[in-house]
C-alpha cells in the first residue's frame, strides 16, 4: 500500500476502475504510518481532499457515509466477502486483515469477513480488453453489490491513462488556506522555486537498485512507461549537491525567483543552499513544522517545481502542475541538461 505517494497513484486508478464498472466509490481513509504508532492510522479522505470535484466526474461518497448508512443494507456483516487475486498470507483464503495496515484499516469500520473470492484472472486495467464488462458480467451490481478489496483495484505506478483523472483530486479549504498563508506570510514577495529533496536513509538504500530497475517506482513520470526517454540513474535517484545547487541557480535565474521552497523526508539543506545562493540574494524557506499535504499544496504554487523523478511524492506535486499547465523538471534529467524546460509561462504568485 505504501505511503501518500503511492496512495494517490493507487486512488487515481480505483477511480478509473469505479467509472468504467459504473459503481459507486467510497472513498477510502488514507493510511498514514506516525511514528511511536504500533500501528496503521486510518484518516478519512476528506481530511485533505475535497469531494464535489470527484463527484463531478463520478459517483462517490465517504468510506465514513457508506459504512454509517449504506452497508448496513446492502452490506449487512453476514455477507461481507473479501476479494483478492489468488489466497494471500498463511492459508486459504484472502486474510484480508492479515498485517499491517489491512487489520487496522478493516477493523476502523468494524468489518470482519466471512467470505473470500478470488477474482482471477481477471484485472484491473479497464482500458483494455474489455475488461469492465468482464468484471460486470462476473460480478453483476445484483448479485455482488460491494466489491471490497484486500489492496486497490489498481496498478503502481499510476497507470499513463489514469494519469489525467488527477485534474479531480483538489485540497480542501483547510490545506489550501495553509499553502497560501505560507507564501503570503513567510516567502517573499516575488516568483519561488519549490523542490522536492528525497535523501532520507531508506531512500538511499532503494537506489543502490536503481541501476538494475530501470523503472524504479514513479521513474514512468519521466523516462516513460516503456524507458523510451532512458533509464534511471544513481544521479537521478540521489542528485549530489552539486546537481542539486546548480539546478537551483539556472532555475532562480530563469525564473527571476527571490526564493526557494524545499519539501523533504529528511535533509532540506537549507543552509547549504542558503551560501550557495547567497550572491543571487534569495532566501531559502521549509515549513517550521512541516506537514507533507501541506508542502505538495505549496509546490503547486511555484513558478516552477524540480522533482525527484524515481519519487511518488514528486509525481503527485507534477501532476497537479501538469493540470494546471505549470512546468516542472527532475534532478538530472534529461542527462545532458540541468535547467529548467524553456516552457516558462507568466505566472505571478501570490
Amino acid at each position: 500500500m505504501g505511503r501518500f505517494g503511492n496512495q494517490a497513484d493507487h486512488f487515481l486508478g480505483s477511480l478509473a476502475f469505479a467509472k468504467a464498472l459504473n459503481r459507486t466509490l467510497a472513498l477510502p481513509p488514507w493510511v498514514e504510518y506516525r511514528f511511536g504508532e504500533p500501528k496503521s492510522v486510518q484518516v478519512p479522505f476528506l481530511t485533505y481532499f475535497k469531494l464535489e470535484p470527484l463527484s463531478s466526474f463520478h459517483k462517490v461518497m465517504s468510506m465514513e457515509d457508506f459504512m454509517e448508512n449504506i452497508a448496513p443494507k446492502v452490506w449487512p456483516s453476514k455477507h461481507r466477502t473479501a476479494f483478492c487475486y489468488m489466497a494471500r498470507g498463511q492459508g486459504s483464503d484472502c486474510n484480508a486483515k492479515e498485517g499491517n495496515p489491512f487489520g487496522p484499516f478493516w477493523d476502523t469500520f468494524n468489518v470482519d469477513f466471512v467470505k473470500s473470492e478470488f477474482y482471477g484472472p481477471l484485472n484491473y486495467d479497464v482500458h483494455h480488453q474489455d475488461m469492465a464488462i468482464k468484471w460486470n458480467k462476473r460480478y453483476s451490481p445484483q448479485n455482488y453489490p460491494v466489491l471490497a478489496f484486500t489492496g486497490a483495484p489498481a496498478s503502481f505506478p499510476v497507470q499513463e491513462e489514469n494519469k489525467g483523472l488527477h485534474q479531480f483530486l483538489e485540497w480542501n479549504d483547510k490545506i489550501s488556506e495553509r499553502a497560501v498563508n505560507f507564501i503570503r506570510h513567510v516567502l517573499p514577495v516575488g516568483a519561488f522555486i519549490g523542490i522536492h529533496l528525497r535523501n532520507g536513509v531508506d531512500w538511499s538504500r532503494a537506489c543502490e537498485h536503481v541501476e538494475h530497475s530501470p523503472n524504479l517506482f514513479s521513474a514512468p513520470q519521466c523516462l516513460g512507461y516503456r524507458n523510451e526517454l532512458g533509464n534511471a540513474s544513481q544521479e537521478m535517484c540521489f542528485p549530489s549537491h552539486d546537481t542539486v545547487a546548480k539546478q537551483v541557480k539556472l532555475a532562480v535565474k530563469e525564473y527571476h525567483a527571490k526564493s526557494v521552497f524545499v519539501s523533504s523526508d529528511n535533509d532540506h539543506l537549507i543552509p547549504f543552499l542558503t551560501k550557495a545562493l547567497k550572491r543571487m540574494e534569495v532566501t531559502v524557506h521549509k515549513q517550521a513544522n512541516p506537514e507533507p499535504h501541506v508542502d505538495l499544496a505549496i509546490l503547486a504554487r511555484a513558478n516552477y517545481f524540480i522533482g525527484n523523478c524515481i519519487s511518488s511524492f514528486t509525481a503527485f506535486a507534477k501532476r497537479e502542475r501538469d493540470v494546471k499547465g505549470l512546468p516542472s523538471g527532475f534532478w538530472s534529467f534529461p542527462p545532458n541538461r540541468n535547467g529548467p524546460t524553456k516552457q516558462k509561462q507568466k505566472h505571478e504568485e501570490l
